[in-house]
């Protein structure tokens, strides 16, 4: 099956170029002219990558991709921004937003294929590290937010699940518990720092007779140590 890529710009003529050679190089494209065609297809089909034009009719291409990396569903699909604006502050904007490349017009149509590829290729590369290994005995796959001990499947919720992801992402590193509650929560945060110690505490019960991997650090906040 060929991968599928979705072009969204209210310019016919730059969707049919874009996609003329994204066929030529193998790949099935889907063309759209404005946000609110593109998402009613996208909870139909998922594509593996959009070619997003940041100025369409209907929404401004950076709200369209601050919305889609928000949701889980379609956080991972690559974004490549296609647009007029050349101005560092949007490169800057878009990429913080999390594109992952940015294209300006006019551009080289057999350029933009070899960004399409290679945007592919990182994805599939990220793939490969999509787990998180402790020591011999913990493995955690971050696409299917399981967590195996002795290859054998614990049940956490996704709140523990993201603490333990965060303190084993750099083992020995003290996480605060501002720290903890800025990643599970963001800048939506309403709830007590003490809640994190709660989490913990469900999470060390969880993790049994390694329980003690969970260090922590008075005052401070927790490290993952072996």
């Amino acid at each position: 099956m060929k991968e599928l890529i979705a072009v969204v710009d209210d310019e016919e003529d730059i969707t049919h170029l874009v996609g003329l050679h994204l066929n030529k190089a193998n790949f099935r494209v889907e063309e759209f002219h404005d946000a609110s065609s593109f998402l009613q297809f996208l909870n139909r089909e998922p594509p593996r990558l959009i070619v997003l034009d940041l100025m369409l009719p209907d929404v401004d291409g950076l709200e369209l991709c601050k919305q889609l990396k928000k949701e889980d569903r379609f956080s991972d699909i690559p974004i490549i921004m296609l647009t007029a604006r050349a101005e560092e502050t949007d490169r800057i904007i878009g990429l913080e937003l999390g594109a992952d490349d940015y294209v300006v017009k006019p551009f080289s149509p057999k350029e933009l294929v070899a960004r399409v590829k290679a945007v592919l290729r990182r994805g599939k590369e990220k793939q490969t590290t999509k787990k998180i290994v402790v020591g011999d005995f913990l493995e955690m796959d971050l696409r299917k937010y399981t967590v195996q001990i002795n290859n054998k499947n614990i049940a956490l919720t996704t709140t523990e699940f993201k603490i333990l992801q965060q303190l084993a992402s750099r083992i020995g590193w003290v996480f605060t518990r501002d720290n903890i509650l800025d990643n599970l929560w963001g800048d939506e945060k309403y709830v007590l720092d003490r809640t994190v110690d709660v989490h913990i505490r469900h999470l060390r019960e969880k993790l049994g007779g390694y329980r003690s991997i969970i260090k922590n650090v008075h005052g401070v906040g927790y490290k993952l140590e072996l």
